[in-house]
């Protein structure tokens, strides 16, 4: 049949269609939503690290650290060690027994913190002396400072002849420190002295006040070998330094030295 002129050819057109494409696809959402995830929890890791002490960031360190046992296998060399460092062995060895007895000691230690608190409940003069002592557990050892108050100073004032007050603290305190068998280290300080004064009378004044704290020491029936050092520092390392003229400076520190160290 012979198609009319007046009828229009039928066209038909098909687009392709592509989902997501070019720029107005969502991908990058995707991928956006990851980065944002990544710097919430950076950010995150920098605000716990930032909360916590030296002490735990250096637990979670060494959590984080290659560690070494001490019972290695083989690596495939001959002879008594199996191919392993006898270096290595020894040192992993050392450190384990070394970190065991420095536990111990400070147990030992804190064994006579506790003695010295059990002190207190005794009298309530007992109490009253005990407020010149402060004691503090660190790497040198067991620190027991005694120092003056404003009504009741250790010595007089311009020598090193003892008050009574230190008379009653020195056997209270080697009676305590008699628990454990570690030397002994004892130290004077001074408050500062007006710099008018011609002759400074603070090495001299603080060497015969550790000098008179060693013979009340001896007296009161501690061990004289147990005596490693006695230092006079005069005014060099004061407790208050904004005040160094402050009474609280006179002071004595009985160091009960670490025979482990780390």
């Amino acid at each position: 049949m012979a198609r009319a002129d007046n009828v229009r050819p039928i066209i038909i057109k098909r687009k392709k269609i592509v989902a997501g494409g070019g720029h107005h696809g969502g991908a990058w959402k995707v991928a956006y939503a990851d980065f944002v995830t990544a710097m919430m929890a950076f950010f995150l890791m920098l605000w716990l690290l930032g909360s916590v002490s030296d002490d735990e960031r250096k637990g979670i360190a060494d959590y984080f650290s290659p560690t070494f046992a001490v019972d290695s296998q083989s690596s495939g060399g001959d002879g008594a060690l199996g191919g392993s460092s006898i270096s290595t062995v020894s040192s992993l060895t050392d450190e384990i027994a070394t970190a065991e007895a420095y536990q111990s000691e400070s147990q030992a230690l804190q064994d006579v913190v506790d003695a010295f608190a059990a002190l207190s409940g005794e009298s309530a003069h007992a109490e009253q002396l005990l407020k010149h002592v402060n004691i503090r557990l660190t790497d040198e050892g067991l620190v027991v400072t005694l120092s003056d108050l404003p009504d009741a100073p250790l010595f007089d004032p311009s020598g090193a002849t003892a008050r009574p007050v230190l008379l009653q603290l020195v056997p209270l305190m080697t009676e305590a420190m008699r628990i454990v068998q570690n030397p002994l280290a004892i130290g004077a300080h001074s408050q500062a002295f007006p710099a008018v004064l011609r002759n400074n009378p603070v090495w001299e004044l603080t060497l015969a006040r550790a000098a008179a704290t060693r013979h009340l020491v001896l007296e009161s029936g501690f061990d004289p070998e147990r005596l490693k050092r006695v230092t006079g520092h005069a005014d060099r390392t004061p407790a208050l330094p904004d005040n160094t003229m402050a009474a609280q400076n006179n002071r004595l520190e009985l160091i009960l030295l670490r025979s482990v160290r780390l």
